[in-house]
């Protein structure tokens, strides 16, 4: 089939850790409060959901994990990073480093590292400032035993050149089993940059644990390109994961009046964007070459138009065993989950739309260990979300 037309596990390596019977009633005791706000039913494709409400109040959250403990850990844009456990929202985590938050940049993802219960290590992405303007940055910092606070915060990435746009800071971060670290740039509004293999913007970028760069990369010696750089030609990818089930990359990015595509970046691809995209310009005008030409990656999906894809995850879990493999992508500007069912080879057979409007901007989407799902709105009073199966009579 070729890729989808209308006319993204995040937590790969951490989920499979907390997958266990104890982690999994943990979470429960948080994940359905006595305080729990409202629950709502949606009649679906495969059978009947239930969306409860676990937190309000929050400003722009961008990314949701769960802890060992069962606790959710939460970002907001503005650069706090929240604990909800029991209910209840803690104070803001002290010691996150300065951001600035900047158009759509600010405090971004957040990823448990796989020894995250021994060693209580966190990665966050975020825009700074430095010179020429903003940036994105990729930091790692210990989760203190009391969960106040951020120690040990190291810089472990910084992108090559800063500018005053204020668009496409990526980024979301996928842990690979080795432990690296996987995660994307936009173009920071300049398509030109994603083409430029001695330029972060537009990228796929992976590097080791402590910032240092992996035997695996195309361009690790730096004479071709940046050694941190993965694949190229990448508009902003703001959805990243690994399916735990054969380890392959996905990704899923924002197109621009249309063209969101779904990928599986290659080291030392080049996925097209602006030669080549499925989208036109906000104007209407044509962009670049085409929808195709030699020597650049085809999507595994597409849209168009645009839904604005805002994360990405692989189901697989117990509660929703008609949903294994299906892949599961947030939505800002549709404001809705889409589930694509994929058929053995891997290949996108299919799109069902989830909540149509109904709690605004989906900005992430997480699989928990127990299955359900959980989501975090982009708004100014945003919100922690709990997917699950309603009970059969």
């Amino acid at each position: 089939m070729r890729p989808g037309q209308w006319t993204r596990t995040k937590l790969s390596q951490i989920g499979a850790a907390l997958a266990l019977p104890l982690a999994a009633a943990s979470f429960l005791s948080v994940a359905l409060p006595a305080a729990a706000q409202q629950v709502r039913e949606f009649q679906t494709q495969t059978g009947t959901l239930l969306v409860e409400t676990l937190a309000g109040g929050l400003q722009h959250p961008w990314a949701v994990e769960v802890m060992p403990d069962g606790a959710l850990i939460i970002t907001e844009r503005p650069g706090r990073l929240r604990i909800l456990r029991d209910g209840k929202l803690s104070a803001a985590v002290k010691g996150v480093p300065d951001v600035a938050e900047h158009g759509q940049g600010g405090l971004l993802d957040i990823a448990l590292d796989p020894q995250f219960s021994a060693n209580r290590a966190l990665y966050l992405t975020l825009s700074a400032r430095g010179d020429g303007g903003y940036g994105t940055v990729l930091v790692r910092a210990t989760l203190s035993a009391d969960q106040r606070s951020l120690t040990d915060v190291q810089e472990i990435f910084r992108m090559s050149r800063f500018t005053r746009a204020g668009q496409h800071f990526g980024s979301r971060i996928a842990i690979d089993r080795d432990g690296s670290l996987f995660f994307g740039i936009g173009d920071r509004g300049d398509g030109e940059r994603a083409q430029d293999p001695r330029d972060h913007a537009g990228a796929i970028l992976h590097i080791n644990a402590d910032g240092s760069i992996p035997a695996s990369n195309p361009y690790r010696v730096g004479t071709e390109g940046r050694p941190e750089i993965w694949s190229k030609g990448h508009r902003n990818p703001q959805g990243i994961t690994f399916d735990p089930a054969d380890g392959k990359l996905l990704t899923v990015e924002h197109g621009a009046r249309g063209g969101d595509e779904v990928n599986n970046p290659q080291p030392g691809k080049n996925y097209g964007w602006p030669l080549i995209t499925y989208g036109k310009d906000y104007s209407g005008a044509e962009i670049g070459e085409g929808t195709a030409k030699d020597g650049l990656e085809q999507p595994l999906y597409y849209w168009d138009p645009s839904i604005a894809p805002g994360a990405l995850a692989v189901y697989r879990g117990s509660m929703f065993p008609e949903w294994n493999g299906n892949l599961l992508v947030a939505a800002l500007k549709y404001q809705l989950l889409a589930r694509l069912e994929r058929d053995d080879t891997g290949a996108i057979t299919s799109e069902e739309r989830l909540f149509d409007g109904e709690f605004g901007r989906i900005r992430d989407v997480v699989v928990a260990p127990d299955g359900a799902l959980l989501m975090v709105t982009d708004e100014q009073n945003g919100a922690v979300l709990r997917v699950s199966k309603a009970p059969t009579q």
